[in-house]
């Protein structure tokens, strides 16, 4: 029996014994920090590397911690969106911070 399931949103159609296998759900992406830890929404991380930032004469130094990060789809690979104290909101990229 070749029955096919179609999903009512998006039409997407396929066999229900594939199903089981691959829910067709989208995978989860895993974003990490700079030496391999897996970050979440909420976490604490500290800035590895010295960042200049625009408009800014001093820039974010290394070692410096931000509180209650935000994982988002940014572009050119910003997938942080935080605080930064003393620079205000800001999105940063996961190879420059650690979980801390």
């Amino acid at each position: 029996m070749n029955a096919l399931v179609v999903c009512p949103a998006c039409g997407h159609e396929w066999v229900p014994a594939e199903g089981a296998a691959d829910s067709g759900a989208p995978a989860e992406r895993v974003v990490r920090d700079a030496v391999g830890n897996v970050l979440h929404d909420g976490d604490s991380v500290v800035v590895v590397k010295a960042l200049k930032v625009k408009g800014s004469p001093s820039g974010i130094k290394a070692g410096t911690k931000v509180r209650n990060i935000r994982l988002v789809d940014g572009v050119d690979g910003h997938d942080i969106d935080c605080k930064v104290d003393g620079f205000g909101a800001m999105q940063l990229k996961s190879s420059v911070v650690k979980k801390g």
